[in-house]
């Protein structure tokens, strides 16, 4: 699964659009994009790692890494 699936997948847990997603990182930024210009980013892979810890902090939810177990 790749970024975009896994936002939108986590939208439809918290019950968030991605109207409504856009428009609180746009808020917290003090930017002004607009929801295609969101999904472009989603769809193009080119969303940058501050971005998306924002879009964690908004949706409750803590970025992480996790190291793989040997042999897996």
């Amino acid at each position: 699964m790749g970024v975009r699936e896994d936002i939108k997948v986590l939208l439809s847990r918290e019950n968030w659009t991605m109207t409504e997603l856009v428009a609180e990182i746009n808020r917290r930024t003090g930017k002004d994009s607009s929801r295609s210009n969101f999904s472009h980013k989603l769809a193009q892979k080119t969303l940058r790692y501050e971005e998306a810890k924002l879009i964690g902090e908004i949706l409750g939810y803590d970025l992480t890494f996790v190291k793989r177990q040997q042999g897996s």
